[in-house]
């Protein structure tokens, strides 16, 4: 077994976050300042997710990129305070964020994100839909989706209701038809 990685012994601004880089062995988020380690994907998880990011890029308005696996500054915190970043299954985000982000460096901005998607895994239950689910309503992201793999393949669409934070039309089997944020139709069944 392979050791983890030494911890930093402080909290962690979203700067400092940015510059740890890639890690191939874990899969990093940060969480108040706090780095924490999140369950690698399963095979399953990853047909579903690549399946479900090609559903969405043939019907994305031009201009708008489907990115797997990508961290996000949450922008919950000023610059030199502790930081929130999350690295969610999908994101929805136009080109001018991707090409801000290859000109300048750091991480997509939670102001950026038009579209967050989780695919739960066992081990990520109560963090999708408890804890991810009131940061990105914090972090004002407008729409955000819940994928369950489990049979039938289940999607709960969550949108900005104000100071509620999230609300949302209730667990979707089938086919999950929105036009918000644009024009999809996405066959769940497919997806596994």
């Amino acid at each position: 077994m392979t050791a983890l990685p030494e911890p930093p012994g402080r909290l962690l601004t979203i700067a400092e976050y940015s510059e740890l880089g890639e890690d191939d062995r874990y899969r990093w988020e940060l969480q108040e300042g706090n780095l924490v380690m999140s369950p690698s994907p399963s095979p399953r998880h990853m047909l579903a997710s690549g399946e479900l990011r090609d559903q969405l890029s043939s019907q994305a308005p031009r201009g708008v990129r489907i990115i797997q696996d990508v961290d996000i500054d949450l922008q919950l915190s000023g610059p030199d305070q502790p930081g929130w970043s999350r690295r969610p299954d999908l994101v929805a985000v136009e080109q001018a964020a991707v090409d801000r982000v290859e000109a300048d460096g750091g991480l997509l901005r939670a102001a950026e994100v038009q579209l967050v998607i989780e695919i739960v895994s066992p081990g990520s239950r109560r963090m999708d839909y408890v804890i991810k689910r009131g940061e990105y309503a914090d972090a004002g992201i407008a729409h955000y989706w819940i994928v369950n793999p489990d049979r039938p393949v289940s999607l709960l669409a969550f949108h900005v209701a104000g100071d509620l934070g999230y609300a949302d039309d209730g667990e979707v089997t089938g086919v999950f038809t929105t036009t918000e944020p644009y024009a999809l139709t996405i066959a769940l069944g497919e997806l596994i």
